[in-house]
């Protein structure tokens, strides 16, 4: 089983990416998925964790996850020294920031700049989700975007496509 964990903050779409990205698995052959929340109080702004299991037999653990495959932060004010102790051993961290870290667990992205770019907002889901795809190839662009056609109106999905493709190709390099 591949588990995800989704760091982000209230309005962020922490939970959608996760939900999209098992969207995006569920369309493979004997594939289960798990996708789930965890917040205090709703409001926008808050931290809140979102989950994903993905596996290709029934997933009978429904808990939290404890330690990740990968470990995803929409927002870097919410990535610290402690984020590494819910990885598993080889485990990765993929991050939106402008920032460089000096660690091979960790892979930055700069997600504003490109939801900016083709959302017209620094919405980092779905740029954060292409990036996912890139360094594990759980999904592939094609099923991402399947999966984005399916939940999302046509006025986002077609500048969530592009947005997907511009990140999956940036962390590609």
């Amino acid at each position: 089983m591949k588990e995800i964990i989704w760091h982000g903050r209230g309005g962020q779409g922490a939970f959608t990416a996760s939900r999209l990205l098992g969207e995006a698995y569920s369309l493979k052959e004997n594939s289960y998925v798990l996708a789930f929340p965890s917040f205090g109080p709703e409001r926008r702004g808050a931290p809140i964790r979102a989950f994903t299991k993905l596996d290709d037999k029934p997933i009978g653990n429904r808990s939290e996850i404890a330690k990740a495959d990968y470990s995803i932060y929409l927002d870097d004010t919410l990535f610290n020294e402690n984020s590494f102790s819910e990885l598993k051993s080889d485990g990765i961290i993929l991050l939106n920031t402008k920032k460089k870290i000096d660690n091979e667990r960790v892979i930055t992205i700069d997600g504003d700049s490109i939801a900016e770019k083709y959302i017209g907002l620094p919405i980092t889901n779905t740029i954060l989700l292409g990036a996912l795809a890139a360094i594990s190839g759980l999904v592939s662009l094609d099923e991402i975007n399947s999966a984005i056609i399916q939940t999302m109106p046509k006025r986002l999905y077609e500048k969530n496509i592009p947005a997907v493709k511009a990140a999956f190709e940036e962390v590609s390099k």
